[in-house]
């Protein structure tokens, strides 16, 4: 799936929002909407609604709500403006349930420029009433419908879904093999009679609507969505009826950005990263909660996209890998165990069409990041915070200090004002809080035992000898 680079700030403004708009709740209306006015009650008007990326449950939720209020409403025309692909985790049918059979007139423009309509969202599309494309934008393929799962429906199945819809709106049925298996251009689509029109914007599609008869539920509808004004060479069409922009609110917002493979995926590999940087740092602070967030943020996006649970354990094991070599303090197997692990979890991922797959300019940006992050910066990290240059180190042997959390066997001493990795023998453990000798440095670590009644582990000799 081709990533969106400006989604990276939503990311960030996401995971800000996550607890209050998840936990509080976010507004039931449409954001764009505003308040309830009796403007905005009354009947008629022209709703337009804003559709991209997959067809989650969040997009799925959005048109059938704008289209039941549309009907209660009795709005004049609901247009849906589109750039989506396949659907996750959504009954498509039921989708095309809400476009097709509405008691509103439903309009489809795919656009902007670039912007595509495939899998399940091409379907949907063309089960509208009418359907217009913006120059450079593109529809199909329509197979497979489900990017969680290719094998259903078949494409068989899809290719007389496409049919019925053509023939039920009047358009080209005979080539809609062509739209179910490539990409159609607007040109292209046009001319084969798989959409109705090429409009460059939304507003030129509902000004060219204006005097177009179409079948809602078995009855003829005329469609009145323009007024000419000005005289002469000034003389334009507008449209003549409020227009109500509808979009995702807070949270189908922040469950839509979740979603999103890639994003998914780096989330769950930098909230990984962040929680070992705090764990490494003795204790909890703002680095440990975001990192918190964001793996829950990414389990969230797992649980509707066809994660491979195994690939999942690869990535944990990348980050422990890496995390186990961070902690003896040296480059040894677990760092090129941890590293292929990320790798290989990165990319096999996910499951289903490989239009979910993250690009591999994104998986190298990631994996990269954390080999890097783990052997470069989280190596400095830790022996600025566990040495200090104004003690010598062999001066410290026969020092006493203070353990700041258990040390069974590994833990964390402070030892004249500054902090140390410590580590002390089996047959001693020494409880947070009490204190401590140190009676050897090995490099960043030192070996240390209680100030009183210390014991020696034969096991333990017999290693440092």
């Amino acid at each position: 799936m081709r990533p969106n680079p400006p989604r990276i700030a939503r990311v960030v403004v996401a995971l800000g929002c996550l607890s209050a708009g998840l936990l509080m709740g976010a507004p039931a209306s449409h954001a764009g909407q505003g308040a309830p006015s009796e403007e905005a009650e009354e009947p008629g008007g022209i709703d337009v609604v804003q559709v991209d990326g997959l067809l989650d449950p969040a997009n799925a939720a959005l048109v059938g709500d704008v289209v039941a209020e549309a009907e209660a409403r009795g709005s004049h025309l609901v247009v849906v403006q589109l750039d989506a692909t396949g659907a996750v985790d959504v009954d498509v049918d039921d989708v095309v349930e809400v476009v097709a059979r509405a008691d509103v007139p439903i309009g489809v423009w795919i656009g902007p420029t670039g912007s595509d309509a495939r899998g399940a969202s091409g379907l949907v599309a063309l089960n509208a009433h009418v359907v217009a494309m913006a120059n450079g934008s593109g529809i199909g393929p329509v197979s497979p419908e489900n990017f969680d799962d290719t094998d259903r429906p078949t494409r068989g199945e899809t290719l007389a879904r496409v049919r019925d819809a053509q023939r039920r709106n009047g358009r080209e049925a005979a080539r809609a093999d062509e739209v179910v298996d490539a990409r159609l251009s607007a040109g292209d689509a046009g001319r084969l009679g798989i959409v109705d029109d090429v409009q460059p914007t939304v507003g030129d599609f509902i000004v060219s609507l204006d005097g177009t008869t179409v079948s809602v539920g078995g009855r003829s509808v005329e469609l009145d969505t323009a007024d000419v004004i000005g005289v002469g060479e000034n003389r334009r069409r507008q449209p003549n009826q409020q227009v109500r922009f509808h979009k995702l609110d807070l949270a189908q917002q922040l469950s839509h950005t979740f979603v999103t493979p890639w994003i998914a995926y780096f989330l769950f590999v930098a909230g990984a990263a962040l929680i070992v940087f705090e764990f490494f740092t003795a204790g909890i602070g703002i680095a440990g909660f975001v990192g918190a967030v964001a793996v829950i943020a990414a389990c969230y996006g797992f649980s509707h996209l066809p994660v491979q649970g195994w690939a999942v354990g690869l990535l944990v094991l990348g980050v422990v890998g890496l995390a186990i070599d961070l902690q003896a303090g040296g480059l040894g197997a677990w760092t090129f165990l941890g590293s292929a692990a990320t790798v290989a979890g990165s990319v096999w991922l996910y499951g289903g069409s490989s239009r979910l797959d993250t690009a591999w300019w994104m998986i190298a940006l990631v994996a990269g990041g954390l080999v890097v992050f783990m052997l470069s910066g989280m190596t400095a990290m830790v022996r600025a915070r566990f040495s200090t240059p104004t003690v010598g180190r062999e001066e410290l042997v026969g020092e006493l200090g203070v353990a700041e959390v258990d040390v069974a066997p590994d833990g964390v001493v402070r030892v004249r004002d500054a902090l140390w990795r410590a580590r002390t023998n089996r047959a001693t453990p020494i409880p947070a809080g009490g204190e401590i000798r140190v009676v050897a440095v090995e490099g960043i670590v030192l070996e240390v035992e209680p100030a009183q009644g210390g014991a020696r582990d034969y096991r333990d000799r017999a290693r440092r000898r």
